[in-house]
Protein backbone atom coordinates (compact mmCIF):
# COMPACT_ATOMS: atom_id res chain seq x y z
CA UNK A 1 0.00 0.00 0.00
CA UNK A 2 1.37 3.25 -1.05
CA UNK A 3 -0.22 6.29 1.10
CA UNK A 4 -0.88 9.75 -1.70
CA UNK A 5 0.35 12.50 0.08
CA UNK A 6 -0.19 16.24 -0.23
CA UNK A 7 3.23 18.98 -0.61
CA UNK A 8 4.00 20.02 2.82
CA UNK A 9 6.12 22.72 3.90
CA UNK A 10 8.02 20.61 6.11
CA UNK A 11 9.45 17.45 4.59
CA UNK A 12 8.62 14.16 6.32
CA UNK A 13 9.43 10.52 4.70
CA UNK A 14 6.01 9.05 2.52
CA UNK A 15 4.98 6.11 3.90
CA UNK A 16 6.21 2.96 2.15
CA UNK A 17 5.22 -0.49 0.53
CA UNK A 18 4.48 -2.19 3.77
CA UNK A 19 3.05 -5.41 3.96
CA UNK A 20 -0.21 -6.24 4.91
CA UNK A 21 -0.16 -6.88 8.36
CA UNK A 22 1.61 -3.90 9.26
CA UNK A 23 -1.13 -1.73 8.33
CA UNK A 24 -4.83 -1.62 9.60
CA UNK A 25 -8.28 0.55 8.75
CA UNK A 26 -9.93 1.82 11.80
CA UNK A 27 -13.51 4.07 12.43
CA UNK A 28 -13.70 6.38 15.10
CA UNK A 29 -16.18 9.13 16.23
CA UNK A 30 -14.86 12.76 16.54
CA UNK A 31 -15.61 15.43 19.04
CA UNK A 32 -17.19 18.99 18.24
CA UNK A 33 -14.04 19.78 19.17
CA UNK A 34 -12.03 18.09 16.47
CA UNK A 35 -12.82 20.19 14.31
CA UNK A 36 -12.94 24.28 13.66
CA UNK A 37 -16.08 25.97 12.70
CA UNK A 38 -15.52 26.09 8.77
CA UNK A 39 -15.25 21.95 9.18
CA UNK A 40 -11.75 21.69 8.80
CA UNK A 41 -9.75 19.31 11.08
CA UNK A 42 -7.99 20.61 14.13
CA UNK A 43 -4.44 19.72 14.37
CA UNK A 44 -3.90 18.29 17.34
CA UNK A 45 -7.65 15.91 16.49
CA UNK A 46 -5.45 14.00 14.34
CA UNK A 47 -2.72 12.29 16.02
CA UNK A 48 -5.24 10.21 18.45
CA UNK A 49 -6.00 8.08 14.81
CA UNK A 50 -2.43 6.25 15.79
CA UNK A 51 -4.25 4.85 18.74
CA UNK A 52 -7.14 4.12 16.79
CA UNK A 53 -5.09 2.41 13.77
CA UNK A 54 -1.46 1.16 14.33
CA UNK A 55 -1.46 1.33 18.31
CA UNK A 56 -4.77 -0.90 18.69
CA UNK A 57 -4.92 -2.58 15.41
CA UNK A 58 -1.40 -3.88 15.62
CA UNK A 59 -0.91 -3.70 19.17
CA UNK A 60 0.76 -7.47 19.19
CA UNK A 61 2.88 -6.99 16.54
CA UNK A 62 4.22 -3.70 17.41
CA UNK A 63 6.17 -4.37 20.33
CA UNK A 64 7.14 -7.93 20.90
CA UNK A 65 7.45 -8.76 25.07
CA UNK A 66 10.95 -10.01 24.88
CA UNK A 67 11.42 -6.59 23.84
CA UNK A 68 9.63 -4.56 26.59
CA UNK A 69 11.32 -7.35 28.66
CA UNK A 70 14.56 -5.98 28.07
CA UNK A 71 13.24 -2.35 28.82
CA UNK A 72 13.45 -1.24 25.39
CA UNK A 73 10.50 1.00 24.55
CA UNK A 74 9.73 3.26 21.43
CA UNK A 75 9.50 6.75 22.34
CA UNK A 76 7.68 9.48 20.29
CA UNK A 77 10.37 11.91 19.19
CA UNK A 78 8.44 13.78 16.24
CA UNK A 79 5.24 14.72 15.11
CA UNK A 80 4.54 15.65 11.50
CA UNK A 81 1.10 16.88 10.69
CA UNK A 82 -0.84 18.31 7.71
CA UNK A 83 -4.73 19.51 7.62
CA UNK A 84 -6.07 19.78 4.14
CA UNK A 85 -8.71 22.21 3.59
CA UNK A 86 -11.62 19.57 3.20
CA UNK A 87 -14.87 20.13 4.99
CA UNK A 88 -16.04 16.96 7.07
CA UNK A 89 -19.08 16.19 9.03
CA UNK A 90 -18.90 16.35 12.64
CA UNK A 91 -21.38 13.80 13.40
CA UNK A 92 -20.45 11.46 11.22
CA UNK A 93 -17.97 8.23 11.78
CA UNK A 94 -14.25 9.23 9.95
CA UNK A 95 -11.96 6.76 9.37
CA UNK A 96 -7.86 6.33 9.21
CA UNK A 97 -5.89 3.89 7.86
CA UNK A 98 -2.03 3.67 9.23
CA UNK A 99 0.82 1.65 9.10
CA UNK A 100 4.32 1.34 10.81
CA UNK A 101 7.95 0.20 10.04
CA UNK A 102 11.29 -0.56 12.33
CA UNK A 103 13.90 1.30 10.74
CA UNK A 104 17.23 2.36 11.49
CA UNK A 105 19.95 5.65 11.00
CA UNK A 106 22.79 4.00 9.77
CA UNK A 107 25.42 6.86 8.53
CA UNK A 108 27.96 4.74 6.54
CA UNK A 109 27.11 1.60 7.39
CA UNK A 110 27.36 2.34 11.42
CA UNK A 111 23.88 1.42 13.03
CA UNK A 112 23.43 4.65 15.21
CA UNK A 113 19.69 4.43 16.20
CA UNK A 114 16.82 2.67 15.94
CA UNK A 115 13.41 3.43 15.03
CA UNK A 116 9.40 2.66 15.07
CA UNK A 117 8.52 5.05 12.23
CA UNK A 118 3.96 5.66 11.55
CA UNK A 119 1.59 6.59 9.42
CA UNK A 120 -1.71 7.85 9.27
CA UNK A 121 -4.18 9.03 6.60
CA UNK A 122 -7.72 10.42 8.33
CA UNK A 123 -11.05 10.42 5.85
CA UNK A 124 -14.29 11.56 6.71
CA UNK A 125 -17.92 12.08 5.10
CA UNK A 126 -17.52 16.00 3.21
CA UNK A 127 -20.29 18.19 4.39
CA UNK A 128 -20.90 20.86 7.22
CA UNK A 129 -23.20 20.84 9.93
CA UNK A 130 -23.51 24.46 9.67
CA UNK A 131 -24.76 25.98 7.22
CA UNK A 132 -25.84 22.39 6.64
CA UNK A 133 -24.34 20.25 3.30
CA UNK A 134 -23.62 16.80 3.34
CA UNK A 135 -22.69 13.92 4.21
CA UNK A 136 -21.11 13.40 0.83
CA UNK A 137 -18.29 11.54 -0.77
CA UNK A 138 -15.37 10.42 1.20
CA UNK A 139 -12.46 13.09 1.71
CA UNK A 140 -8.93 13.31 2.56
CA UNK A 141 -8.68 15.61 6.24
CA UNK A 142 -5.41 15.11 7.25
CA UNK A 143 -2.27 12.40 7.53
CA UNK A 144 0.79 12.62 9.86
CA UNK A 145 4.23 10.95 10.23
CA UNK A 146 5.07 9.87 13.67
CA UNK A 147 8.87 8.87 14.75
CA UNK A 148 9.40 6.88 17.79
CA UNK A 149 13.44 6.12 18.72
CA UNK A 150 13.66 2.99 20.67
CA UNK A 151 15.49 4.01 24.15
CA UNK A 152 16.01 1.69 27.08
CA UNK A 153 14.17 4.64 28.91
CA UNK A 154 14.43 3.64 32.52
CA UNK A 155 18.29 2.83 32.20
CA UNK A 156 21.33 5.08 33.32
CA UNK A 157 21.85 8.16 30.84
CA UNK A 158 24.73 6.69 29.21
CA UNK A 159 23.14 3.29 28.69
CA UNK A 160 20.00 4.44 27.13
CA UNK A 161 20.89 4.65 23.46
CA UNK A 162 19.63 1.52 21.62
CA UNK A 163 21.77 0.00 18.18
CA UNK A 164 20.38 -3.35 18.31
CA UNK A 165 17.15 -5.36 19.68
CA UNK A 166 19.27 -8.44 20.53
CA UNK A 167 16.08 -10.37 20.94
CA UNK A 168 16.19 -14.19 19.72
CA UNK A 169 13.06 -14.18 17.34
CA UNK A 170 12.89 -10.71 16.41
CA UNK A 171 14.20 -9.61 13.37
CA UNK A 172 16.48 -6.28 13.58
CA UNK A 173 15.49 -3.64 11.55
CA UNK A 174 16.94 -3.34 8.15
CA UNK A 175 14.80 -0.27 6.51
CA UNK A 176 17.22 3.17 6.11
CA UNK A 177 15.54 6.30 7.96
CA UNK A 178 17.38 9.55 7.15
CA UNK A 179 17.08 10.76 11.02
CA UNK A 180 16.45 14.37 10.72
CA UNK A 181 17.55 15.31 14.25
CA UNK A 182 15.32 17.70 16.80
CA UNK A 183 17.15 20.79 15.67
CA UNK A 184 15.47 21.00 11.90
CA UNK A 185 12.14 21.64 14.28
CA UNK A 186 13.39 24.66 14.92
CA UNK A 187 14.38 26.26 11.46
CA UNK A 188 12.83 28.29 9.10
CA UNK A 189 10.91 26.15 5.92
CA UNK A 190 12.71 26.04 2.45
CA UNK A 191 11.23 29.46 0.78
CA UNK A 192 10.24 31.18 4.30
CA UNK A 193 10.69 34.96 4.76
CA UNK A 194 11.15 35.98 8.42
CA UNK A 195 9.37 39.00 9.41
CA UNK A 196 11.44 38.44 13.22
CA UNK A 197 15.30 38.87 13.00
CA UNK A 198 15.44 36.73 15.96
CA UNK A 199 13.49 34.21 18.75
CA UNK A 200 11.11 36.61 20.61
CA UNK A 201 10.12 35.51 24.15
CA UNK A 202 6.00 35.27 24.37
CA UNK A 203 4.76 37.23 27.32
CA UNK A 204 2.66 34.71 29.30
CA UNK A 205 4.42 32.27 31.46
CA UNK A 206 3.34 28.74 31.45
CA UNK A 207 2.41 26.79 34.24
CA UNK A 208 2.12 23.29 34.45
CA UNK A 209 -0.23 21.61 36.43
CA UNK A 210 -1.92 18.16 36.53
CA UNK A 211 -4.40 19.08 33.92
CA UNK A 212 -1.75 19.07 31.56
CA UNK A 213 -0.68 15.58 32.06
CA UNK A 214 -0.99 12.00 30.94
CA UNK A 215 -0.51 8.91 32.76
CA UNK A 216 2.77 8.51 31.37
CA UNK A 217 3.08 10.63 34.20
CA UNK A 218 4.38 13.96 32.47
CA UNK A 219 3.15 16.93 30.06
CA UNK A 220 1.15 14.92 27.57
CA UNK A 221 2.93 15.54 23.92
CA UNK A 222 -0.21 16.89 22.29
CA UNK A 223 -0.63 20.17 24.68
CA UNK A 224 2.53 21.68 23.88
CA UNK A 225 1.36 22.25 20.11
CA UNK A 226 -1.18 24.21 21.59
CA UNK A 227 0.62 26.47 23.48
CA UNK A 228 3.11 27.24 20.29
CA UNK A 229 -0.41 27.72 18.43
CA UNK A 230 -1.74 30.29 20.59
CA UNK A 231 1.97 32.22 21.04
CA UNK A 232 1.72 32.11 17.25
CA UNK A 233 -1.74 34.04 17.40
CA UNK A 234 -0.29 36.49 19.68
CA UNK A 235 3.01 36.83 17.83
CA UNK A 236 1.03 37.83 14.79
CA UNK A 237 -1.51 40.03 16.19
CA UNK A 238 2.06 42.21 17.62
CA UNK A 239 2.41 42.13 14.08
CA UNK A 240 -0.96 43.44 13.35
CA UNK A 241 -1.91 40.73 10.94
CA UNK A 242 -5.46 38.80 10.93
CA UNK A 243 -5.98 35.53 13.53
CA UNK A 244 -8.54 34.17 11.29
CA UNK A 245 -6.22 30.95 10.33
CA UNK A 246 -6.14 27.97 11.47
CA UNK A 247 -2.58 26.20 11.80
CA UNK A 248 -2.88 23.31 8.97
CA UNK A 249 0.85 22.20 8.85
CA UNK A 250 3.07 21.12 12.62
CA UNK A 251 6.21 19.90 13.34
CA UNK A 252 7.20 19.60 16.07
CA UNK A 253 9.90 17.71 17.87
CA UNK A 254 10.38 16.21 21.53
CA UNK A 255 13.81 16.38 23.59
CA UNK A 256 12.64 16.06 27.02
CA UNK A 257 9.30 15.68 29.13
CA UNK A 258 7.93 18.74 31.25
CA UNK A 259 6.09 17.81 34.58
CA UNK A 260 3.28 19.15 36.86
CA UNK A 261 4.95 22.25 38.29
CA UNK A 262 7.55 23.28 35.83
CA UNK A 263 7.59 27.01 34.50
CA UNK A 264 8.13 26.98 31.07
CA UNK A 265 8.06 29.68 28.44
CA UNK A 266 7.80 29.70 24.66
CA UNK A 267 10.03 31.48 22.08
CA UNK A 268 8.85 31.96 18.60
CA UNK A 269 9.98 33.76 15.33
CA UNK A 270 7.32 34.50 12.43
CA UNK A 271 7.50 34.01 9.11
CA UNK A 272 6.02 34.42 5.88
CA UNK A 273 5.40 31.04 3.43
CA UNK A 274 4.08 33.05 0.23
CA UNK A 275 1.07 34.67 1.77
CA UNK A 276 1.17 32.54 4.42
CA UNK A 277 2.10 33.11 7.93
CA UNK A 278 3.85 30.82 10.77
CA UNK A 279 6.38 30.10 13.02
CA UNK A 280 9.11 28.64 14.77
CA UNK A 281 9.24 28.28 18.49
CA UNK A 282 10.87 26.59 21.16
CA UNK A 283 9.61 26.07 24.59
CA UNK A 284 12.37 26.17 27.07
CA UNK A 285 12.49 26.39 30.92
CA UNK A 286 14.48 29.45 33.10
CA UNK A 287 18.24 29.42 32.41
CA UNK A 288 17.50 26.70 29.89
CA UNK A 289 19.30 27.29 26.55
CA UNK A 290 17.08 28.01 22.95
CA UNK A 291 19.76 25.49 21.29
CA UNK A 292 18.65 23.00 23.86
CA UNK A 293 14.98 23.48 24.36
CA UNK A 294 12.64 21.02 26.05
CA UNK A 295 10.80 20.54 22.51
CA UNK A 296 10.67 22.47 19.29
CA UNK A 297 7.96 23.47 16.78
CA UNK A 298 7.41 24.91 13.53
CA UNK A 299 3.76 25.71 12.38
CA UNK A 300 2.15 26.97 9.19
CA UNK A 301 -1.49 28.88 9.59
CA UNK A 302 -3.91 29.35 6.48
Amino acid sequence: MVMSIRPSPFPSPPMPELPADHVATAEFQLRYEDLAQDGRMMMTALPPALGWTVWRALRNKLSPKQVQQRGIVPILTRLTVDGTDAAIRVDQSIEGTGGYELARHAPDGVVERLFMNMWVEVRGPSGRMMPPSGPGPMVVAGRLFAEHMFTKLFAPPAERKVTRLDVEGVAEPTADYAFPGADTARQLPEGAVAIDDDFRVDPTEICFGLDHTDSNQHVNSLVYPRLFAEAALRRLAEHGRSRNVLVRHLDIAYRKPSFAGDRVRVHVRAFLLGDRPGIVGVLVGEGEPLDRPRCAARILLG
